[in-house]
Protein backbone atom coordinates (compact mmCIF):
# COMPACT_ATOMS: atom_id res chain seq x y z
CA UNK A 1 0.00 0.00 0.00
CA UNK A 2 1.85 3.35 -0.85
CA UNK A 3 0.75 6.41 0.80
CA UNK A 4 -0.48 9.43 -1.12
CA UNK A 5 1.29 11.66 -2.34
CA UNK A 6 1.15 15.37 -1.37
CA UNK A 7 3.05 18.76 -2.80
CA UNK A 8 4.83 20.44 -0.17
CA UNK A 9 3.84 23.52 0.29
CA UNK A 10 6.48 26.47 1.11
CA UNK A 11 5.40 30.06 1.82
CA UNK A 12 6.58 32.19 -1.46
CA UNK A 13 8.27 34.80 0.70
CA UNK A 14 9.87 32.37 2.50
CA UNK A 15 11.37 30.33 -0.57
CA UNK A 16 12.64 33.42 -2.40
CA UNK A 17 14.51 34.78 1.00
CA UNK A 18 16.29 31.62 1.58
CA UNK A 19 17.08 31.56 -2.52
CA UNK A 20 18.18 35.36 -1.90
CA UNK A 21 20.52 34.05 0.79
CA UNK A 22 21.88 31.21 -1.32
CA UNK A 23 22.46 33.88 -3.64
CA UNK A 24 24.64 36.34 -1.45
CA UNK A 25 26.27 33.16 0.27
CA UNK A 26 27.50 31.70 -3.45
CA UNK A 27 28.57 35.64 -4.43
CA UNK A 28 31.93 35.04 -2.95
CA UNK A 29 32.68 32.18 -4.72
CA UNK A 30 31.74 33.40 -8.26
CA UNK A 31 33.88 36.32 -7.73
CA UNK A 32 37.06 34.04 -6.81
CA UNK A 33 36.27 32.59 -9.95
CA UNK A 34 36.00 35.51 -11.80
CA UNK A 35 39.34 36.82 -10.62
CA UNK A 36 41.50 33.82 -10.91
CA UNK A 37 39.49 33.38 -14.98
CA UNK A 38 41.82 35.42 -16.79
CA UNK A 39 45.14 33.91 -15.07
CA UNK A 40 44.01 30.10 -15.62
CA UNK A 41 43.18 31.33 -19.44
CA UNK A 42 46.67 32.51 -19.93
CA UNK A 43 48.81 30.30 -22.02
CA UNK A 44 52.53 30.54 -21.31
CA UNK A 45 54.31 33.52 -23.41
CA UNK A 46 51.41 35.20 -23.97
CA UNK A 47 51.69 38.61 -22.75
CA UNK A 48 48.52 40.77 -22.75
CA UNK A 49 48.16 44.17 -22.21
CA UNK A 50 48.18 45.50 -18.50
CA UNK A 51 45.67 47.89 -18.89
CA UNK A 52 42.86 45.16 -20.55
CA UNK A 53 43.41 43.29 -17.26
CA UNK A 54 42.71 46.28 -15.31
CA UNK A 55 39.64 47.34 -17.19
CA UNK A 56 38.42 43.43 -16.20
CA UNK A 57 39.46 43.49 -12.53
CA UNK A 58 38.00 46.63 -11.63
CA UNK A 59 34.87 45.77 -13.75
CA UNK A 60 34.47 42.56 -12.20
CA UNK A 61 34.88 44.16 -8.60
CA UNK A 62 32.07 46.97 -9.54
CA UNK A 63 29.58 43.76 -10.74
CA UNK A 64 30.00 41.84 -7.48
CA UNK A 65 29.68 45.31 -5.59
CA UNK A 66 26.00 46.26 -7.39
CA UNK A 67 24.88 42.24 -7.11
CA UNK A 68 25.78 42.81 -3.14
CA UNK A 69 24.06 46.03 -3.04
CA UNK A 70 21.04 44.31 -4.92
CA UNK A 71 21.08 41.36 -2.89
CA UNK A 72 20.68 43.44 0.48
CA UNK A 73 18.01 45.33 -0.53
CA UNK A 74 16.25 42.94 -1.68
CA UNK A 75 16.95 40.82 1.80
CA UNK A 76 16.45 43.91 3.87
CA UNK A 77 12.68 45.12 1.86
CA UNK A 78 11.69 41.13 3.11
CA UNK A 79 11.71 41.10 6.67
CA UNK A 80 14.02 41.21 9.34
CA UNK A 81 14.28 37.54 10.18
CA UNK A 82 13.20 34.57 7.53
CA UNK A 83 10.87 32.92 9.62
CA UNK A 84 9.13 36.22 10.87
CA UNK A 85 5.57 35.75 9.41
CA UNK A 86 3.03 35.75 10.85
CA UNK A 87 2.33 32.16 12.68
CA UNK A 88 6.02 30.99 13.01
CA UNK A 89 7.52 30.15 16.05
CA UNK A 90 10.93 32.48 17.27
CA UNK A 91 14.00 31.22 17.04
CA UNK A 92 15.94 29.74 20.14
CA UNK A 93 18.13 32.11 21.65
CA UNK A 94 19.92 30.17 24.15
CA UNK A 95 20.03 28.46 27.76
CA UNK A 96 17.29 29.82 29.74
CA UNK A 97 18.95 30.26 32.89
CA UNK A 98 21.75 31.79 31.21
CA UNK A 99 24.34 28.97 32.90
CA UNK A 100 24.95 27.23 30.13
CA UNK A 101 27.19 27.95 26.95
CA UNK A 102 25.17 29.19 23.79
Amino acid sequence: MTLPVTPVFLARRTYRRRRLVDAARILPVLGAVLFVLPVLLLTPGEEGRLSVRVVYFFSVWLGLVACAAGLALFLRRGGAEPGAEQGAEPPLQGPVDGDGPV
